[in-house]
């Protein structure tokens, strides 16, 4: 193997530390600035060159222009390791196979334009061919050569040159590319959409494909929304096609921001018994991509629009044009001391579908006393627990409120509180149950418990209770989850604990309160799907195949069941870290279950290899390779292991080496046994 040399870091000389213009010289010597003109002089600097100054009365730099930053790229350090390592990891068998990438041992070609290039894609293929993996769209990175660059050159020149192209790619110095045995099926963009309109017929909501107009194409989104809901600002998608953003958007991401779009939108009561399409029609993808693009032009006078939308309502496509509206300004301070203006044109619908026949009443509401529409106002601190304002607060001056960037605690920044929330259950397939709460309603609701500071804990019926619809969906209460985000619903809502403020107070309303915080139009979607993991022993398999450690905490907290106080249940965490890593005593598992620790670990497995590389530049990243193994599920010795030390953590770390039990106690962590199986500790 080609040692892997350690060279000054060309971003900070050596120095440890950069000097960067101030954010303050994109504007000027101004306190008050103009964003898009300044964009368009940026743009005028990139030929002429910078002629910007700083901004004198600057917070940041006071005036001299420019900042030191620590150096990032080195870990102020001063010095890199030139070495990429590239690694592909047949998921079903544990095989692993590597390639690493250092000065001397690459192999350039040029590129059309001229230019050498390393590309890595044929021995990523060949490693793949290696352990029998097949790679979905995988992410191969290409090393771009310096100009003055020449096989001619002498050796240590031609080294020199090839480890400044290796820096430049050494934001992740360890790539793993994960693959399968077999290739993944490929997703048919008329089963998935007509599966994503099905879903909406399901849970009474509005399915919005939208075409956004971004620079000579556009760009494509496809999600879910609640009707009434304004079209969202910011960026369009950045899917080329319909096809591509049907390929790429699964249910996950279609409600992905479903809260945010619909803070504003009307909350209407529903009603899950008017006459709906049992099932979605057939779509033809390319008939709605091209009418879709054909709304992006006024039909009347040939000019171009913003974009257009299909909205999927009622069992059937509605089509609408996207307009501009009136510009809007837009002032923002800077950290530099200076207020930016920005100029923003919104963009509506220019035809909005009639309303949806499951459409019910309007929600009563009233307006969030602890926050202002249109600011970043909030109450202040001086005011928790119901306290008066103080007038010698430093924050709020005896006002009561103080600006924040964080979103109102009381109605999560809807600035409404309304007087119904309605909730959805849902397994994303074909059961869903639709709740409404009412505050106000007449509820037996016995004391179970007191919070230390003296509030009354009470507990609701079952109809109160998410993890009784749950069991009514086949579900396990602990996989319920947000359907925006994935979160986990907390014991509070799944047992229906509710903390009361006082003596006497509704607990239903203060139910529906703490279920519609932050909600779209008072909705609460919730799916009772366990979460889409692999097995435990497939990323042990994969751990040691990398010569990495796979940490496994787990908690058993099944005896708190009873307790409203209390996390309950079997709490877990999993993830891959450096094989020499220590065991933290801070490190508590905070899974629901297992599942959801092997999906979060799954979720963060590119960026875990990636931090596991040596953080030591003389140390070299490993170039892992080996061969397919067989290795038990440590999932029952792990259920043994907690429950016989129920309330404490255990962690028990997989090395090739063996396994090591921990237990954290109050005075730090404790090796408990070590021994080349888990299942030889009995």
């Amino acid at each position: 193997m080609t040692t892997a040399p350690v060279v000054v870091c060309p971003d900070c000389d050596g120095m440890t530390f950069t000097l960067e213009p101030c954010r303050c010289t994109t504007y000027g010597d101004r306190f008050l600035a103009d964003a898009d003109a300044d964009a368009d002089a940026d743009a005028d600097a990139d030929v002429l060159g910078p002629r910007r100054e700083a901004y004198r009365s600057c917070e940041q730099c006071r005036g001299a222009g420019s900042v030191a930053y620590p150096c990032h790229r080195c870990g102020r350090r001063g010095r890199r390791r030139a070495q990429l390592v590239v690694t592909v990891a047949n998921l079903d068998t544990g095989a692993v196979a590597s390639h690493q990438v250092v000065p001397g041992g690459l192999d350039p070609h040029r590129d059309p334009a001229g230019r050498w290039v390393v590309d890595l894609s044929s021995r990523v293929r060949e490693l793949a061919a290696t352990v029998g993996a097949v790679l979905d769209d995988a992410d191969v990175p290409s090393l771009w050569l310096d100009r003055q660059w020449r096989p001619d050159l002498p050796a240590a020149l031609r080294h020199e040159l090839e480890a400044h192209a290796i820096l430049r790619a050494d934001h992740a110095p360890w790539r793993l590319l994960p693959g399968r045995s077999t290739a993944l099926a490929t997703v048919d963009p008329a089963a998935r959409l007509a599966r994503l309109c099905a879903l909406a017929d399901l849970l009474l909501l509005d399915l919005v494909v939208e075409a956004r107009r971004q620079g000579a194409g556009f760009g494509w989104a496809i999600r879910y929304e609640v009707p009434g809901s304004p079209v969202p600002p910011g960026p369009p998608g950045w899917c080329r096609d319909l096809p591509e953003v049907l390929a790429r958007t699964d249910v996950a991401d279609a409600f992905t921001g479903f809260a945010e779009r619909g803070l504003a939108a009307p909350a209407r009561l529903l009603r899950p018994d008017s006459p709906r399409p049992p099932v979605a029609p057939a779509v033809d993808v390319d008939q709605l991509e091209r009418r879709v693009l054909a709304d992006c032009v006024d039909a009347a006078l040939g000019e171009e629009l913003p974009g257009a939308q299909a909205l999927w309502r009622d069992g059937r496509w509605w089509h609408t044009t996207l307009r501009a509206g009136e510009p809007a300004e837009i002032l923002a301070e800077q950290p530099t001391g200076q207020v930016v203006r920005r100029v923003r044109v919104p963009v509506s619908r220019g035809y909005e579908p009639p309303d949806p026949s499951w459409w019910g009443e309007p929600v009563d509401w009233r307006p969030c006393p602890d926050c202002r529409p249109g600011s970043r106002l909030r109450t202040c601190d001086c005011r928790l627990g119901g306290r008066p304002a103080d007038h010698d607060c430093p924050h709020c001056c005896g006002a009561g409120l103080r600006p924040s960037a964080l979103s109102c605690f009381t109605c999560g920044d809807t600035h409404r509180l309304h007087r119904a929330v309605l909730v959805t259950v849902t397994d994303l397939r074909h059961r869903v149950v639709h709740l409404t709460w009412r505050a106000g309603t007449s509820e037996v609701a016995p004391l179970v418990a007191t919070q230390p500071g003296g509030k009354p804990v009470v507990q609701l019926p079952d109809r109160y209770r998410l993890g009784s619809w749950a069991a009514v969906l086949g579900a396990r209460p602990e996989d319920l989850a947000d359907a925006d985000g994935g979160q986990q619903i907390g014991k509070d809502l799944r047992d229906g604990y509710v903390t009361l403020h006082w003596a006497g107070a509704d607990p239903v309303g203060q139910q529906v309160r703490d279920a519609g915080r932050g909600t779209a139009a008072g909705r609460l979607v919730v799916v009772a799907v366990p979460p889409d993991a692999p097995p435990l022993a497939e990323l042990l398999r994969l751990a040691l195949g990398l010569d990495l450690a796979l940490v496994v905490a787990v908690c058993d907290l099944r005896h708190h069941a009873a307790d409203p106080l209390l996390a309950d249940g079997l709490r877990w965490s999993v993830e891959v870290q450096p094989r020499d890593a220590p065991v933290r005593p801070d490190d508590f598992p905070y899974r629901p279950s297992l599942a959801a620790a092997l999906s979060w670990c799954v979720e963060c497995l590119t960026d875990a290899v990636a931090g596991a590389a040596p953080t030591d530049p003389t140390a070299p990243i490993p170039v892992p390779c080996s061969g397919p193994r067989a290795v038990a599920d440590p999932e029952p010795e792990l259920s043994r292991l907690a429950a016989r030390h129920a309330g404490q953590v255990v962690t028990v770390r997989f090395t090739r080496a063996g396994c090591t039990v921990h237990r954290h106690d109050d005075d730090g962590v404790r090796l408990l046994a070590e021994a080349l199986d888990l299942r030889d500790l009995g």
